[in-house]
Order: structure tokens, then sequence, then C-alpha cells
């Protein structure tokens, strides 16, 4: 069994097509089609199967990518680690983010982390809650910035900083500019505007209500927190907004604001894998971002 071979079952298994695989390894269809036999007859089981139009993966195939994965991504990790004790300069780093919360977090880190070290590659990669914390667990990423609760109990993580939550509602509500906070029972007939099925944000803001004896009437769905903002302006709902959020970018599409009672939050931590070593490069970012959060928006609470 070669190495070469774990990876071109992985690209198989994401592609669950030969011809778009082998392009992706660079390799011609016919030479990835004698690589797997040959696997699969060295290793005595069928991984892929295959019909005119279709290829899937037998359960011995699902066992051996998910193996194959680990054993890749520690590969990585040895020659990270030997990187790092060698004390060599250059490196990458693959972080992922939330894309909304990163559009505000990653500007006053990444400026400050390139400056300090100008050879380390950053890969951003944005995604869902749910998707981030799969490329986390499987050791796709470095690092991931999430908010609380994860899911997966494979990943560790370390605190950044917790925000307040606010409430949006549209700038002709009865309660558009009040300064007193209002207590989450009274919204229970409001109609409500969410974040889609995978968005962290969206548990936090079913939980909120749930917390105060109420299911919301869910009235829209976005998976972008600034067109939910967009749509309480316009009058359609209410909904929750993150305290970062809600102080960006104002335009003509903007709803008016209300503190909530008891002052509900969320907490935005920087995750990865259990277990996973985390380069110099890694442990810098770490450092720089909770700096740089620290300096911009006071630390954590």
């Amino acid at each position: 069994m070669e190495l070469r071979q774990l990876h071109y079952v992985i690209q198989i298994a994401k592609e669950l097509n030969f011809s778009r695989a082998a392009e992706k390894l660079h390799i011609a269809q016919p030479s990835l089609s004698q690589q797997l036999s040959k696997l699969e007859k060295e290793i005595g089981v069928l991984l892929v199967r295959r019909t005119t139009n279709s290829v899937e993966l037998t359960h011995a195939g699902e066992v051996f990518v998910d193996k194959a994965q680990d054993i890749l991504d520690r590969i990585e990790q040895l020659k990270t680690e030997m990187e790092d004790m060698a004390q060599m300069k250059r490196g990458r780093l693959v972080i992922g983010s939330l894309p909304i919360t990163g559009s505000h977090i990653l500007p006053i880190v990444l400026p400050e982390f390139g400056q300090r070290f100008p050879d380390i590659e950053l890969v951003l990669v944005e995604d869902t809650t749910a998707k981030l914390e799969q490329l986390a667990a499987s050791g796709q990423t470095d690092i991931s910035l999430l908010t609380l609760p994860l899911i997966d109990s494979t990943l560790v993580y370390e605190p950044l900083i917790r925000e307040e939550i606010t409430l949006a509602v549209p700038p002709s509500h009865p309660l558009a500019g009040r300064t007193e906070p209002i207590e989450l029972e009274t919204l229970r007939e409001e109609p409500f505007i969410v974040l889609k099925k995978g968005q962290g944000f969206r548990q936090i803001a079913l939980d909120l209500c749930a917390g105060a004896g109420f299911q919301p009437r869910i009235v829209f769905e976005s998976s972008n927190i600034e067109t939910v903002q967009s749509l309480v302006a316009a009058g359609m709902g209410v909904a929750f907004i993150p305290q970062m959020i809600a102080q960006g970018r104002h335009t003509e599409f903007t709803p008016s604001f209300i503190p909530l009672a008891g002052k509900p939050s969320r907490t935005l931590v920087i995750a990865s894998r259990k277990g996973r070593y985390l380069s110099k490069a890694a442990e810098a970012f770490i450092e720089t971002m909770k700096a740089s959060v620290s300096r911009h928006y006071g630390g954590q609470d």
C-alpha cells in the first residue's frame, strides 16, 4: 500500500466520479482505475462499487477513507512538527471562519500577523458552522473561528471573546428606539427571521426563545446574517443579532437595535481537533488574534 493510493481513494470518495477525480489528481483515468484495482487486490476487499451510471463507496471503502484521511493528516502534522523543530520560517496555515463573523475579526488580525510573519502562507476557508466543525475534526483546517456550543466532541477550543446579543426590529416597529432592555417572553407573538440550519447562531436564537418559554414563529430564513438584518429593516420581522455585527456598517437597510433583558451573549472560540499538533505558526496566529480582538473589542467579558 502506497501513500499516493490513499490520496487516490480519498479523491474518488470526494468526487464519486473517476473522470473528475483523475482530473483533480492530474493523472489519467485508466491509471487511476488501475491503481484502485491494484490496491483492492492487495488488501482483499472492494472499496468502490462501480456501475454504468454511478460510483459509490462500499462499507469497507467508507472505513478505508476515514482511516486514510487520519493517516495523511498525521503525516502532515509530523512534517509540520519537524519543520518547527528545524526552526523553518516558511509554513502554511489553514484557518476556518464563519463568513460574517470573520469579516469583523480577520481584518484586524491578518495585517498584524502578515507583518510579523510574512513568509507564512495563510489559507482562509469560509463555511457554515456545521461544515467548519467537520473540517476541523478531520484536520482539514488547523484552527477554526466558531461559536459555542460545539457539537463535535473531538474538538477542543480556547475562548476568544464573549459578546452581547441584541434584538433587531424594523424602524417602524413600536419598540424601535427603545433604550430599556426588553424581556424575551414579550416577543412570543413576533415574526422571526433566523439563519438557516447548519449555522451556529441559528441554534442560539432558538435556544433564547425556548428559554423564554416559546417557539419562534419563523417567517424567513437566510444563510447570511446581513441579509437577515436587511429583511428586518424592510419590516419583514425581528431577529437576534450579535453586538459585533449590529455595530457594523449602517446603510439604508439598517434595523433598530434594542437591548435584551438578562444580556444574553454568544462566545466566539478558536477550535481545533483534540490531540492535534499545533504548529508554531498556529500558536502565533492564536496569540495575535487574542491580542488584536482584545484591543479592538475589549476582550472577553
